[in-house]
């Protein structure tokens, strides 16, 4: 958030007119409008790093709604153009995140079985497993919702 500070010196008194002038120190925002694919990185594993914090100031929690909601208007501007298949995804996240599939299947609570159908588009994601990944991976749940047709 960007700060103003405001500085009075009295020896710009203008001794004719009695007006004076005020300086004006402005200090760099810390976020700004996501305008790269490496900021928009930056500021997932900045959102990243302070979701995982045990306790969190309300400093923090505006911070996190400021870059959730940073994140969310570059996803929805930049990233909805070509939707990737759910399974395509997931695969995708579980590598940036060093997951195996009997992680997955941990995490979701589910058979490694139905990790492996899930992974190879042959199950569908099930409303609680979508909510769990949106959840763990920091995405909406609309990211786990596009399936590829098939004929």
């Amino acid at each position: 958030m960007s700060k103003l500070t405001i500085i009075f010196d009295p020896g710009l008194l203008n001794k004719n007119n009695n007006n004076f002038r005020l300086h004006f120190e402005s200090k760099k925002m810390k976020y700004t409008i996501i305008k790269s694919k490496k900021q928009y990185f930056e500021y997932c594993s900045r959102l990243e790093l302070l979701g995982e914090l045990k306790k969190k100031t309300k400093d923090t929690v505006d911070e996190i709604e400021l870059l959730q909601l940073l994140i969310d208007k570059y996803e929805s501007e930049k990233l909805t153009s070509n939707p990737i298949p759910a399974h395509e995804l997931l695969k995708a996240l579980m590598v940036e995140h060093n997951m195996k599939g009997i992680d997955l299947a941990q995490l979701l609570q589910v058979s490694p079985g139905l990790v492996s159908d899930m992974l190879n588009g042959k199950k569908a994601f099930s409303k609680n497993s979508i909510r769990i990944l949106s959840q763990h991976f920091r995405l909406k749940q609309e990211a786990f919702n596009y399936v590829l047709e098939t004929s």
